[in-house]
């Protein structure tokens, strides 16, 4: 048995394996989980959430019934998975926050705006709103596909019929595998009039069709943006992003003073989230012209702001809020959908109108096909009725004496089947002369409504009036001036001439700090300007203090490491000095094996001598040592035998280049002064040589800068020392020089 059994192993290389199966599950995954479908913008859950719906008779018009029993007949025929994944498609579905168009009237707790979540669905109730009702219009009608359920119990739609356009109403987000979608969410009168533009113009140009949609219409409001090309540029690719903002009034106060109300947020971020960010940030002193902010929503959203001061400009305000806060939000979009084919694409917006006007002619002819084969099923009854009433004895007398009256009056009659079944069928009352003028004048509408349908059918014309008629409708159901259709986000294309430009930077409130740096890179920043030489820090055990100097909130702090990289900090973000501070390897990507060789406030406007090692360097530019990342930003070009040694200020020497003097001193004892202009300007590199030396083991010790008129000296902690002749240690760049004076410090730097 055991050895059958190995004969029928089949051997397959696991990479095989597992691609296939993976492919499988991401089939899966795109076409029945994540992305809608471009026909009635549904995901499966969804459909079948809607279906079910409507087998239960959950129409507008009906009771409330809880979710629960929903939820139960979808899992139970048509949805094989978790719970959890129809109930948080329903509760979608009827949050009017997240769709623009709900499906689903809910009663209960369905979550709010805040990011409160609903109640289990044991608690809520709902039923179908007139726009699902929409959406699954003629689906008796034999107008779409019905499908096996999992079981093959009952069947279910491969996609819903009705007119409403439902994937540019309400949008759509999905995460996929390797894939993803998220589709705006749109004015549907808007896209009616996009519809019934595409109908007589299939080729129209994506200008020409926003010009009647204007963009997203999202179920929050706000304010859209984007200038017109970006618009069209973002629906011509069908992928693109979208800037939108709060919308927010001035409220006037006595004494002058105002305040700001916010009554519109971007979509996506939830109200409580977006004033608990304007609140911390308050707190932390990073909105200095705001001083408040109070959450006094109701039912509708209003949000106060307080400004600092009355004479702060509130478009200034609410620009740093813009630049600062969720205030502003990019919407990414990406309209990737299953095509009629069943594959999924990026589609660009002609695309999108096309596919569903193209799937709304399929379903206008097969409910005119469905609808022609129920006349032609009528005329057909209707012309065995007439029979009886001109041979009504007749068949009376067939009817009471005949064992087989269906047989006989077929063949005496010449009737069919179905025309002897409605005889058979038809009461005594109906037998007077009344019905059968009823039936002679049904006879007519319906041949005169067959002539009409099979025109149609035979007309692109006439299909193409009754897809605007059906256009039409659903436009006026959802016109801009009810409330449910009006739009909601308002598209004011912010004009760059007008646009305040704001650098955060502005508005960091500025106070002293004194920057602590011990030597093992621990970092902090005290309030005030605390006098270094007296400092009394305490530091974790085996650390000490590293340098300290003055700065202020605003500044940028520089890190220069021995690997040639500068890392910038800014100054506001750095932790407090009540305790040990934080490691500046956390707040900056510095390598294990990079040293700091110095910590200072950043001039951008001024300019720096790096030296490695060996004696070689430049002069860079203050604003080309400024780091944008955490990874820092290479400047100097070193090597393990030659690491970064020195990073000097040159703003000591407060006079032009030409006026200026480099003294360099090195291990081997050796001082070196000459004229600064020989020091080469370089925004990175290695640099040139500076001063010469002979023995590999020789190494830069220091570097300055001094003036002419000033003079050469050095600092030691008995005082300054002044050389009153410093021209015999004047020479070339990149000599020796000659040896250090007596009494030059031995540690061989030039200040203590």
């Amino acid at each position: 048995m055991v050895k059958e059994i190995i004969q029928h192993i089949d051997t397959q290389a696991l990479s095989d394996a597992l691609s296939q199966r993976y492919l499988s599950y991401s089939v899966s995954v795109i076409v029945a989980r994540a992305l809608p479908d471009v026909r009635d913008g549904l995901k499966p859950v969804q459909r079948r959430i809607l279906y079910s719906m409507l087998r239960k008779k959950l129409t507008p018009s009906a009771a409330h019934r809880k979710c629960a029993t929903v939820v139960g007949d979808v899992l139970g025929s048509y949805h094989p998975h978790g719970d959890s994944s129809v109930y948080d498609a329903m509760v979608r579905l009827a949050q009017d926050f997240s769709v623009r168009y709900p499906l689903i009237d809910g009663q209960g707790n369905f979550g709010n705006i805040d990011g409160d979540g609903q109640a289990a669905y044991r608690y809520t109730e709902s039923k179908m709103t007139d726009a699902a009702m929409m959406i699954m219009d003629g689906i008796d009608e034999d107008s779409v596909d019905m499908n096996p359920n999992f079981d093959g119990t009952t069947v279910e739609p491969a996609v819903m019929p009705g007119a409403f356009p439902n994937l540019l109403a309400n949008g759509s987000m999905g995460i996929a595998v390797g894939m993803a979608t998220n589709i705006p969410t749109h004015n549907v009168s808007e896209v009616c009039d996009a519809l019934t533009m595409m109908i007589d113009r299939p080729d129209a140009t994506t200008a020409q069709i926003m010009k009647k949609m204007v963009g997203p219409d999202f179920p929050t409001g706000g304010i859209l943006i984007d200038d017109f090309d970006t618009i069209v540029k973002n629906y011509d690719t069908g992928r693109g992003a979208f800037r939108v903002r709060a919308k927010w009034d001035i409220e006037k106060l006595p004494g002058g003073q105002y305040q700001i109300v916010i009554t519109e947020i971007p979509y996506g971020p939830t109200k409580s989230a977006l004033v608990e960010q304007i609140a911390g940030l308050i707190d932390a002193k990073k909105l200095p012209l705001c001083d408040d902010i109070v959450d006094e929503s109701t039912t509708d959203i209003r949000v106060v702001i307080t400004p600092k001061t009355r004479n702060i400009e509130p478009e200034k305000l609410m620009a740093h809020l813009f630049a600062m806060t969720g205030l502003e939000t990019r919407f990414n979009m990406n309209f990737n959908v299953i095509d009629s084919v069943g594959a999924p694409r990026v589609m660009k917006i002609g695309e999108v109108l096309n596919e569903f006007i193209a799937h709304q002619k399929i379903v206008l002819g097969r409910r005119t096909n469905w609808r022609l084969a129920n006349i032609a099923r009528r005329l057909e009854i209707l012309g065995g009725l007439l029979v009886v009433y001109l041979n009504l004895d007749r068949v009376i007398e067939i009817i009471r004496n005949e064992d087989d009256a269906k047989s006989v009056m077929m063949a005496e009659f010449r009737l069919t089947e179905l025309q002897v079944e409605a005889i058979l069928n038809t009461r005594l009352r109906s037998l007077r002369k009344l019905e059968e003028m009823e039936i002679r004048r049904e006879d007519a509408e319906l041949r005169a409504e067959q002539k009409q349908l099979m025109a149609l059918m035979a007309s692109d014309e006439m299909q193409n009036d009754q897809l605007k008629a059906w256009f039409a409708d659903v436009k006026k159901s959802y016109a801009k001036n009810t409330a449910i259709g009006r739009r909601k986000t308002v598209w004011a294309a912010a004009d760059a001439s007008d646009e305040i430009v704001i650098n955060p930077d502005d508005f960091i409130e500025k106070e002293p700090l004194t920057i602590i740096l011990s030597t093992m890179g621990w970092i902090r920043a005290a309030k005030g300007h605390l006098d270094i030489g007296a400092l009394d820090m305490k530091f974790k055990e085996g650390d000490e203090l590293q340098t300290a100097f003055h700065a202020q909130s605003t500044d940028k702090i520089n890190l220069f490491t021995s690997g040639g990289k500068m890392y910038t900090l800014a100054a506001n973000t750095l932790p407090s000095a009540r305790g040990f501070g934080e490691s500046v390897r956390m707040m900056a990507d510095i390598a294990a094996d990079e040293t700091i060789i110095r910590a200072f406030v950043l001039n951008q406007s001024g300019k720096y001598l790096l030296v490695a090692r060996r004696g070689t360097g430049f002069i860079v530019a203050g604003e080309n040592c400024l780091a944008q990342t955490k990874n820092g930003k290479q400047v100097m070009t070193v090597d393990a035998k030659n690491p970064a040694e020195l990073c000097i200020d040159m703003g000591v020497c407060n006079t032009p280049l030409q006026e200026c003097f480099c003294a360099i001193v090195g291990s081997n004892d050796k001082l070196l002064i000459f004229p600064a202009s020989d020091i080469p300007e370089m925004a990175r590199g290695k640099g040139v040589i500076l001063q010469k030396y002979n023995a590999e083991r020789t190494y830069v010790m220091d570097a300055m800068f001094f003036a002419r008129n000033d003079g050469f000296s050095w600092t030691t902690g008995r005082g300054t020392t002044k050389l009153e002749d410093w021209t015999p240690y004047l020479g070339k760049r990149a000599t020796q020089g000659h040896t250090i004076p007596v009494g030059f410090p031995r540690s061989g730097k030039f200040g203590k």
